[in-house]
């Protein structure tokens, strides 16, 4: 389902099963709803739904489950985002629960003309095979710039890796002459009963990851330590993991 340069969109009530390739995608579009959809469709490239270079969109009470990202923001691949320069923008994602897939709520890959002003709350992530709950991937090659990322009570079940990942190592990484941003990353009232890490967030040498903050959360059965590489401004209130309060991620 794929509205192009569109106004005024309302996609409810529609499921789609065992369907190929990326499922809703609005491109280039202004004022969209997606409301009340259902997904279900394992397989390669499955995403749930892809706005790209869209403003204003609202996707919510929206069960996912799928073989790859459940919700993906994209604004265009590479020198195609660069040229249209069309970041997507004022998106909220409310009431929505995701189970299988490689990412729950994902910025990126294709994330070329940039993101700002993505709001979430009241999600459910938990699967075994989720293997990242709020997830953003990007890198050298693609640019772009992200900002303004807020995500407020957030329940996450279970998760294979981690529950917040940041990538810009993502496929091509540092190999590339446009520098991701990504700046202003909000969690608040985020709560996780499992996963491999809290958090796997690795900025670039150049391209640290700005102004990440944790508020009120709480991560239970962590396995192993999170990763943390280039990043400036990261700041714990009230954070616990596996019962301790901490005031740096371990």
């Amino acid at each position: 389902i794929q509205p192009y340069r569109c106004k005024n969109v309302l996609i409810e009530g529609v499921r789609i099963i065992n369907s190929q390739m990326w499922e809703i995608h609005p491109v280039l579009c202004t004022n969209v709803t997606v409301s009340g959809v259902k997904i279900s469709s394992r397989g390669p490239n499955n995403d749930g739904c892809d706005p790209e270079s869209c403003t204003d969109i609202l996707i919510e009470n929206c069960d996912f489950d799928t073989g790859d990202d459940c919700i993906a923001i994209k604004s265009g691949r590479n020198a195609d985002g660069r040229r249209l320069n069309a970041p997507t923008q004022n998106i909220i994602i409310r009431g929505c629960r995701m189970r299988d897939g490689h990412g729950g709520i994902t910025v990126g890959s294709e994330i070329s003309g940039g993101v700002r002003n993505l709001f979430a709350e009241k999600c459910r992530l938990d699967s075994p095979n989720l293997d990242h709950a709020l997830r953003v991937k990007n890198n050298a090659t693609r640019g772009g710039l992200l900002e303004n990322f807020y995500f407020r009570d957030i329940e996450v079940g279970q998760v294979a890796h981690a529950v917040i990942t940041i990538d810009f190592n993502y496929e091509e990484g540092a190999k590339g002459n446009f520098t991701p941003i990504l700046r202003n990353y909000s969690v608040e009232r985020l709560v996780s009963g499992k996963s491999k890490h809290v958090a796997d967030v690795q900025g670039l040498a150049n391209a640290p990851i700005y102004d990440l903050r944790l508020d009120n959360c709480t991560f239970n059965n962590a396995a192993k330590p999170s990763i943390v590489k280039n990043v400036k401004g990261l700041n714990l209130v009230n954070v616990k993991v596996n019962g301790n309060v901490i005031t740096q991620l371990p």
